[in-house]
């Protein structure tokens, strides 16, 4: 290949890099990856009920409630089909994370690293993942974010373009009661007292709404795009 045709090559690669660059803001890209760290966290989280308050809840109640606000700045960013397409990847990926985590639990522990066997007991009782836990986490999440969507666009496109933090609160106000009693019945129901199944659906229902409002500032970090043009997107 001569050095004009190769020049020409880079060029031609910039010319096309540069709308893709563009259209893929840093803040979108941090909010996505923050978004989907944020949901592995939480289902790890989840296999572990603990007492707070002296009321039930699953651990992973304290994170996961920022992913409903960061779901916010991408459908924002990228509109509504995106936010659709981050919702089903992170739980696709959530999904091989466990059976990944499921797998390695399985494997034999090396008895030169581990004589005795305790490091790899350990490991197999935290990421020998309970079925039921994960599932009911998984979803919960798919169920409450795709609600959380559509309460979204339903207020930018047939509310109002202002108040970004009433569209936060509304859209969370429907998406985390949903989340938080899915969750504690698919996993819990009928394998602990409906008393402590209660208290979970209430401790994450505050736990929830607390977080969002500590998180509300986020969906200020982008400007508002013009939702005439993203109305089917």
């Amino acid at each position: 290949m001569s050095i004009v045709s190769s020049k020409e090559s880079v060029q031609t690669a910039k010319s096309m890099a540069g709308p893709i660059a563009q259209s893929m803001p840093a803040i979108a890209l941090i909010a996505v990856a923050a978004y989907i760290a944020a949901q592995m966290v939480s289902d790890v989280a989840s296999l572990k009920i603990g007492n707070i308050a002296g009321l039930a809840v699953d651990m992973g109640t304290f994170i996961y409630p920022i992913t409903f606000t960061l779901r916010d700045v991408v459908h924002k960013i990228w509109g509504k089909r995106n936010a659709q397409a981050l919702i089903i990847t992170a739980a696709v990926i959530n999904v091989l994370m466990v059976l990944y985590l499921g797998w390695t639990a399985s494997v034999p522990g090396d008895l030169t690293a581990d004589p005795d066997g305790t490091f790899n007991a350990a490991y197999g009782l935290v990421f020998g993942p309970l079925w039921r836990i994960v599932l009911a986490s998984i979803l919960a999440e798919v169920f409450s974010e795709m609600a959380d969507t559509e309460a979204y666009h339903w207020f930018v496109t047939k509310v109002t373009h202002d108040k970004q933090w009433a569209r936060v609160l509304v859209s969370n106000a429907v998406s985390v009661p949903i989340d938080s009693a899915l969750f504690a019945v698919v996993a819990f129901g009928g394998a602990i007292p409906w008393t402590a199944v209660w208290q979970i659906i209430i401790f994450n229902v505050i736990i929830k709404f607390a977080v969002t409002l500590v998180s509300l500032p986020l969906i200020y970090i982008y400007p508002d795009p013009d939702w005439s043009q993203l109305h089917d997107q």
